[in-house]
């Protein structure tokens, strides 16, 4: 008897299965290739058809199971799928080896030798393997492979592809794949027998709402076998937009039961193993037999409510309260109830007692009472005594009779007696909005929104946050819990996750207290902070110079327009709610159990998708105008638009001239980070056609001759960082000079006033703005006759951006290039000699040696002298010594 090796997979093979084993002979070259079962349909046609490769398989029947020395399974880890294989499983002098990418079952084989990755498909985890081991693929087997990835992902559009399959697919691309026959492989045209299952399916599809979820059933029949049916389960998913799809097909006295899930309530693999098969929780397939079609169903059914946990059982309302809560005591006045209601722009207040709650106020009571004159009478006067109120444990649908079809608008949550939260009418309508059906959904969006429960982005903050980074979240989840308060990431950071962008400027926001979560990071990381104990926040700084902020959860509320806010503690939402716009009103929970999951008040998700910039009350750009630039913005960073009703309130804001009442470093900040956009200009013409420029200065106008110089200035600093010269530039000094490059000294100096410009860099550089200017008129006389030591006297006390806005701002050929030669040769220029060499050479110290070295450096600027010995030639040559012949001591 000879030992073997034999490569496997699952019966029911596809091209996973084949790209795997393939793959897997690579690593294992003395192994024999052997399917345990039959293959797909797809499968059998790539071996009838294509010419591709000569896959060296052998057949079952002809391997000797008891001269099995190692198995080596891929795509494949259930006892019950490897057909007669089982028999060598269990035998102790067999060794087992296992690849596979599905989720764990109970009947999971355990190996010597365990590769799990949760990939979109088994092929990826192999081609890793490859790779690290520089194993070569021919361009055969990279098509083979490619086709096993294309399949299992659905051409890399479903919502169980990962990164690391897209990094595997580009690998076989440039080993040669053929995307041709993969194609022409994958996606064949239908049969009639097809087309008539399809339509079959279409009409027989039925929705069954099972705990809260919409299932989808649809049926069909068929005396002969059809082949390729999760083609046609995915083709009818995608027609009808479906979440959750079950097909189950009578053909050849079998029920083929094909599953699909874009939804985390409904594992499909695990209700495939229910049924003998298997799969991943998004995609999954069993073979039934001896069930009717009738029986396979009803017991589907049933599965599915032991599956699926009740919804409303599920959703508490500790889930959907707001807290903390504004409160006021029996004691004050029906007028500070009408100060605090629009302080805070909310609409209903609890009454206190101490800590027990008395009644409830809304607005409409207090807006009544106020209207007869009572604003002095107490609100215990005017208060609803008769109300009702949950616990935060209550599941949400207690809350639902009350809120939508009593005259309650909001109701307390108490703990024991003491007021924890409160929910009200927009609460409960937010979260039935979240439970409808979503119209429109692209299945190839990963970790899309899914109706009825928050969306997890875990997998997005993965592949844009550095692995280090995104453990740090879930460490700082962790201790967040450990002294009982809920923390997340908020912010532009996870905004830019569901743009696919990168951004490090982590922002985390605490619900309790900041500063003590702060003060236990740096225990834990051995960090130092800087705290602001007035607003709550501190950043945190690390060992290696990595630094995130915190703040304390808070709402704002402004004394009068354009002014600096007002400042209290608050919840996650008001946080939230005090924010600019909608995609940055978005946050991610860091706690244990529910982390990577995202908050989406206002709906900012929805408006990021929709490519909109949109503000979150009425009175936002009335409060800051300063939003009025940052949503310029923002909308030309994204290439978003601005919606509608959100310019209707900046050009309202625009004409009660509230821009003009900001504060001048308030502006100076604003026009700073406008300038470091690479879409600068683009920005300054939005700003021109709202009349904004002129907040800067009145002269301030983008004319043809401005454009031209903006244009220019583009140019000039992608000239200049191709250099890579070791000269330290601020590129929006540079754009804020070209900005300013009509304008005269006079008006400079206003806008240097206006802006409160501050600080002795900044200043000198809008000075030096007109010694350049003279400069460039000295150039401009000059003519032809510019020597380099001429050239480098005017040039060398400017400040680097001054010299590239001279550049920029000429007209004249030769001055631009005595710029450049400045910039690029001249500046580096020194020279050799020194006041040693002087005094060495017999010449006293004094006012004279200054003389002698500016004159030596105009002649290495001018090629009269190159190096040490020259300049001494030239200084004996030019400037007799006092003390007779240079050089005579």
């Amino acid at each position: 008897m000879t030992d073997m090796e034999v490569i496997t997979t699952h019966i029911n093979a596809d091209f996973d299965s084949l790209g795997s084993m393939i793959a897997a002979k690579k690593l294992y070259p003395e192994a024999v290739l052997v399917f345990p079962g039959s293959q797909e349909k797809s499968l059998r046609r790539f071996f009838l058809e294509s010419v591709l490769y000569t896959v060296p398989f052998e057949k079952l029947k002809r391997i000797d199971l008891a001269s099995v020395t190692r198995l080596i399974l891929v795509d494949i880890r259930q006892w019950d799928r490897i057909g007669r294989f089982q028999q060598v499983v269990d035998d102790p002098d067999v060794e087992v080896h296992v690849y596979d990418h599905h989720p764990p079952t109970d009947r999971d084989i355990m190996g010597d030798v365990e590769v799990y990755k949760p990939y979109g498909a088994s092929v990826t985890l192999m081609v890793e393997l490859l790779q690290e081991r520089s194993i070569a693929l021919t361009p055969e087997e990279a098509t083979i492979l490619m086709l096993g990835i294309y399949e299992d992902t659905g051409s890399l559009t479903f919502s169980s592809t990962t990164v690391n399959d897209l990094k595997a697919a580009a690998h076989l691309l440039e080993c040669g794949a053929d995307l041709n026959a993969v194609s022409n492989l994958i996606t064949p045209e239908l049969t009639q027998e097809q087309v008539a299952i399809l339509n079959e399916l279409i009409q027989t599809r039925k929705v069954f709402a099972v705990r809260g979820v919409d299932v989808n059933i649809a049926e069909a029949s068929a005396d002969g076998y059809v082949g390729d049916l999760a083609v046609l389960v995915h083709k009818l998913k995608d027609m009808e937009n479906l979440n959750v799809l079950f097909v189950l097909a009578r053909m050849e006295n079998r029920i083929f039961f094909v599953a699909r899930s874009r939804i985390s309530e409904v594992d499909v693999g695990a209700l495939a193993r229910e049924f003998g098969g298997g799969g991943h929780p998004t995609a999954a397939s069993a073979t039934v037999k001896d069930l009717t079609l009738f029986q396979v169903r009803e017991r589907l059914l049933v599965l599915l409510n032991q599956h699926l946990e009740p919804k409303d059982e599920k959703e508490k309302v500790r889930d959907h309260m707001s807290y903390p809560v504004k409160a006021m005591t029996v004691d004050q006045t029906i007028l500070e109830a009408a100060e605090i209601l629009n302080r805070y722009n909310i609409n209903s207040l609890p009454i206190l007692e101490g800590e027990t709650v008395r009644g409830i106020l809304t607005r409409q009571i207090v807006e009544k009472a106020a209207y007869h004159g009572l604003k002095e009478q107490k609100v215990s006067e005017v208060m609803s005594t008769d109300f009702v109120t949950l616990s935060p444990e209550d599941p949400l649908r207690k809350a639902q009779d009350v809120l939508l079809k009593g005259g309650q608008r909001f109701i307390p949550v108490l703990e024991g007696d003491k007021l924890s939260g409160l929910l009200s009418r927009t609460d409960m309508l937010r979260s039935i909005a979240r439970s409808l059906p979503a119209p429109h959904r692209d299945p190839s969006a990963e970790d899309e929104a899914v109706p009825g429960r928050e969306r997890r982005v875990a997998r997005l903050m993965r592949e844009r946050i550095p692995a280090q980074a995104f453990q740090m979240l879930r460490e700082f989840g962790e201790i967040a819990e450990s002294i009982g308060i809920h923390a997340y990431l908020v912010g532009g950071v996870v905004r830019d996750c569901l743009l696919r962008r990168d951004n490090l400027d982590i922002d985390i926001v605490v619900e309790g207290d900041g500063l003590l979560f702060a003060q236990k990071l740096c225990d834990r990381y051995k960090a130092r902070k800087r705290s602001h104990e007035r607003f709550g926040t501190a950043r945190v700084i690390f060992p290696d110079g990595f630094r995130i902020d915190v703040a304390t959860a808070r709402l704002e509320y402004y004394d009068k327009p354009a002014s600096l806010p007002n400042v209290e503690w608050s919840s996650l939402k008001l946080d939230l709610f005090r924010r600019d716009f909608t995609m940055n009103t978005l946050a991610v929970r860091l706690d244990p159990e529910r982390f990577g999951e995202l908050v989406d008040f206002f709906g900012g998700e929805k408006d990021i998708k929709d490519k909109v910039v949109r503000v979150i009350q009425n009175l936002s750009f009335v409060e800051d105008p300063t939003r009025i630039y940052r949503a310029l913005r923002f909308s030309e960073r994204f290439e978003f638009t601005l919606g509608h009703q959100t310019r209707t309130l900046m050009q309202s804001a625009i004409q009660l001239g509230l821009p003009e009442q900001l504060d001048g470093r308030r502006l100076m900040g604003e026009l700073k980070l406008i300038l470091h956009e690479p879409r600068a200009r683009e920005i300054l013409e939005r700003m021109q056609e709202l009349d904004l420029l002129r907040v800067i200065h009145p002269d301030l106008v983008l004319n043809k001759r401005l454009r031209a110089i903006l244009e220019n200035a583009g140019q000039v600093s992608s000239w200049f960082r191709l250099l890579y010269l070791d000269i330290p530039w601020e590129e929006w000094l540079f754009n804020l000079l070209c900005l300013l490059a009509l304008l005269d000294d006079q008006a400079t100096e206003e806008v240097r006033k206006r802006l409160a410009v501050v600080g002795k860099r900044l200043t000198g550089i809008l000075g030096a703005k007109a010694e350049g200017e003279k400069v460039l008129k000295k150039m401009a006389v000059g003519g032809r006759d510019l020597k380099p030591g001429q050239v480098y006297r005017w040039l060398h006390p400017l400040p680097i951006e001054v010299l590239l806005y001279l550049m920029t701002k000429t007209s004249r050929e030769k001055t631009r290039k005595a710029v450049s030669l400045y910039i690029t040769k001249l500046r580096s220029v020194t020279v050799s000699v020194t006041g040693a060499d002087l005094q060495e050479m017999g010449y006293k110290p004094g006012p004279r040696y200054k003389e002698i070295l500016e004159k030596v450096m105009d002649a290495k600027l001018n090629g009269h002298v190159t190096d040490r010995t020259t300049e001494k030639e030239w200084i004996m040559r030019h400037f007799p010594s006092e003390e007779g012949v240079p050089g005579s001591r």
